[in-house]
């Protein structure tokens, strides 16, 4: 089989990530957003990395407070929370009115509500990759909010729940473009 400049957009989406809410705060501005590109990098010092569109107001909160959420969502995680943190942007909504939230020892906002699990990270290091930003976070707290739900996965919410990426999302593909 030839390969020159054949792209199956269908194989982009064999690579296996979760769902995640990943949350800042600066002064009284909170806000946060789905992700499905955060992933842990270092076990000693424990260190996540989180992707997020320069666009994004997250992002914004992230650069200027150097403190960040990871929240892992369960495998049933209600459309309505998808939905606000998913596709709204927290620059016209308090994404944080009605739901279930603590914060953590560095100030981040943590959804707990459909959450397995979080993390709460202080930045160490930022890259520009091109449309977004990654933040390396060293994690200073974390906690199991259910231990017998799943993680919801990326494969998960698109063939079982239908659910597609916005356009801010790195694994957004224009099919249009190609």
């Amino acid at each position: 089989m030839a390969t020159d400049n054949l792209i199956n957009i269908d194989a982009f989406f064999k690579v296996t990530y979760g769902l995640y809410i990943v949350s800042s705060k600066l002064k009284d501005k909170l806000n946060g957003f789905i992700s499905n590109s955060v992933f842990q990098v270092t076990a000693e010092p424990n260190k996540f990395a989180v992707c997020c569109h320069k666009n994004n107001f997250t992002a914004t909160l992230i650069k200027e407070s150097n403190v960040f959420s990871v929240s892992v969502l369960q495998k049933e995680t209600k459309s309505r929370l998808i939905g606000l943190f998913g596709y709204r942007s927290g620059r016209d909504v308090n994404k944080y009115e009605n739901v279930n939230y603590i914060f953590g020892k560095a100030g981040a906002p943590i959804v707990i509500e459909d959450t397995v699990a979080w993390f709460e990270c202080k930045v160490t290091h930022t890259f520009d990759v091109g449309t977004h930003l990654l933040f390396i976070g060293e994690v200073v707290s974390s906690d199991i909010v259910n231990s017998e739900a799943e993680p919801l996965t990326y494969t998960y919410y698109r063939d079982v729940k239908k659910g597609f990426a916005p356009e801010n999302a790195p694994t957004f593909i224009d099919r249009s473009r190609i």
